[in-house]
């Protein structure tokens, strides 16, 4: 029994120094293409907790910093609240751009409200709800848009709308990241002269977004065209980072170390 206790403290401390050194963030240089500067962001993002995600909002920083992604919107289901504390972190170790948003859930839509402050309530239109966010200046986007919630979108909604995934009238591609999988595996490019909340705002209500799915491009024809001509984001687009063989064996030792435990800990009381 005292070999197997070694056993399992040896691997979850191996684990967690093996999964802090591969934690170091990636740096990568700037793109900028005919004086827009071209960030990667995820606008689904989920931290727990009351998101169903597995992530702290600052281990949800340190993701994002992982897989090269500049900006995230992490948007809390019907609240905002956590969202604020992963921005002070992100700010404090210089990390990425982050928005405060709201995935506003009703049993009638989903909608992605960017660049907000209070909570938008899910107890209204569709429309009415894309009203709140804009008086807010924030950008409302459709998340999933599923033939089931094509009802909510009237008429109206749609004519407010700033974004879709992953077409109307801005092009948007994101993870709705909860903790598993990378964040960012499908990811929007968003063309703006800086890297600034406002400006990032200010881009997607001009739709200056591109979006890679399989080899085809989506978003504003200009600055796809631009981008095929440049060759760099294209290829980007396509070079996902893989864990290193450090951040696996962490994953696996961490796993068989807390089996091991949960294991121990039952047994104890036959001894």
């Amino acid at each position: 029994m005292k070999t197997a206790r070694v056993i399992v403290v040896s691997l979850l401390l191996t684990a967690i120094v093996a999964g802090t050194i591969s934690d170091v963030p990636r740096r990568h240089r700037p793109l900028v293409l005919r004086g827009y500067r071209v960030l990667a962001a995820d606008f689904h993002v989920h931290s727990f907790p009351l998101s169903w995600a597995t992530l702290s909002p600052w281990d949800t920083v340190i993701e994002a910093q992982w897989q090269g992604l500049d900006v995230i919107a992490v948007t809390g289901h019907n609240h905002v609240w956590v969202v604020k504390a992963g921005r002070w972190f992100s700010r404090l170790v210089n990390g990425p751009t982050v928005l405060a948003g709201e995935e506003i859930v009703s049993s009638h839509y989903h909608v992605l409200a960017v660049g907000i402050e209070p909570t938008v309530s899910w107890r209204q239109t569709a429309a009415s709800a894309i009203d709140v966010v804009h008086r807010q200046g924030g950008v409302a986007i459709a998340a999933h848009p599923l033939a089931q919630f094509w009802a909510a979108y009237d008429a109206d909604a749609m004519r407010k709308l700033d974004g879709a995934k992953v077409l109307h009238p801005t092009a948007i591609g994101d993870s709705d990241y909860h903790g598993l999988g990378p964040m960012g595996l499908c990811r929007t490019y968003i063309f703006t002269p800086e890297d600034t909340e406002q400006a990032i705002l200010s881009a997607l209500r001009q739709r200056h977004t591109v979006v890679y799915d399989r080899g085809r491009a989506y978003g504003d024809p200009a600055l796809i065209r631009l981008a095929a001509e440049d060759g760099t984001l294209p290829k980007l687009a396509l070079a996902m980072p893989a864990p290193g063989y450090l951040k696996v064996y962490s994953r696996i030792a961490g796993i068989l170390g807390l089996i091991g435990a949960v294991i121990l800990g039952c047994g104890t009381g036959e001894e």
